[in-house]
């Protein structure tokens, strides 16, 4: 069993070099203090990106999430937009990296004067950490597709934890995802606060009823570049959406579902609490979805 960011192993990652505060190094010289506001309560904003020929497809999208996100928790990343696209090269020219790339971009307040959650003993110097592997969707997943199994574990309201920030701290969704293989699943789909469908603990979830596409209103749930991708598509090219406020019923009465991410773009689903859906994976609208958003990263690595 698998999730949706389930990868085959690549000999090349043994040797890849990572970006670490500005030096290219090895995994094995990779180290951040014990005292890193990362490490120490989690504080800190990442990205995750993707590499497909020759580009890094959606940039300005992953980006501008970066340093909103950075300014929401006031955290000062210590360095431009310019210089982050400059560092993201650096290190993909040192591995020869040029398709089929998974890129996690890391800032955390740094290293702290004390073990505690204060910002204010921030020493004043952020840590950046740039990783790239090459890494690609296990192909059997598409035809295999994901067990769901809704869990306890709420999406929160911005007010209380915003689900829309790429936090360093994912315990939450750690916790849905431990409930959702004591299930059985893959992953958990974790309803709003108000009983309705939201998101999966890692990705963002669609489904498909009498070819029209349903998710959330997007309130709770993660502020996906995939997910934006995916309903412009199906506005662009005249696909039935609603986003809504649905009951996991709705749900689980699905002719076909897949969930969203920038690993693995569209994931097909098999089963949600038990139910198997009826059609063959990937299903017709999940599969010209597919089609439309791989079109998509093409037309965006030409620019």
């Amino acid at each position: 069993m698998a999730g949706s960011q389930d990868f085959a192993a690549d000999p090349r990652n043994e040797t890849a070099r990572v970006w670490l505060n500005g030096a290219l190094v090895g995994k094995e010289d990779a180290k951040v203090s014990i005292f890193d506001a990362g490490f120490v309560v989690g504080d800190g904003v990442w990205e995750g990106l993707r590499l497909h020929k020759g580009a890094l497809v959606f940039l300005d999208a992953h980006l501008g999430r970066l340093f909103a996100g950075a300014a929401a928790i006031g955290l000062d990343i210590g360095m431009t937009r310019e210089e982050v696209i400059a560092a993201l090269d650096d290190l993909l020219t040192s591995n020869g990296m040029e398709d089929g790339v998974h890129l996690r971009l890391m800032v955390t307040r740094g290293p702290k004067s004390a073990a505690n959650q204060d910002p204010r003993n921030a020493l004043g110097t952020p840590t950046v950490v740039i990783l790239a592997e090459w890494k690609t969707p296990s192909p059997a997943i598409v035809t295999q597709g994901l067990k769901l199994a809704t869990v306890s574990i709420r999406c929160s309201p911005a007010e209380m934890f915003d689900m829309r920030l790429n936090s360093h701290s994912r315990l939450n969704l750690i916790i849905a995802l431990n409930e959702a293989i004591a299930l059985g699943a893959d992953e958990g789909i974790m309803l709003d606060p108000h009983g309705f469908v939201s998101s999966c603990n890692a990705t963002n979830f669609f489904w498909v009823k009498d070819g029209e596409v349903r998710t959330s209103k997007g309130d709770y749930c993660f502020n996906g570049v995939t997910r934006a991708n995916v309903i412009r598509l199906c506005r662009d090219n005249a696909i039935p959406l609603v986003l809504g406020d649905f009951p996991v019923d709705d749900a689980r009465s699905a002719d076909e579902a897949f969930v969203t991410g920038t690993f693995g773009g569209l994931t097909p689903v098999r089963e949600i609490d038990g139910r198997k859906l009826p059609l063959t994976l990937p299903g017709p609208v999940t599969t010209r979805l597919r089609a439309l958003y791989e079109a998509l990263k093409d037309a965006e690595a030409r620019q």
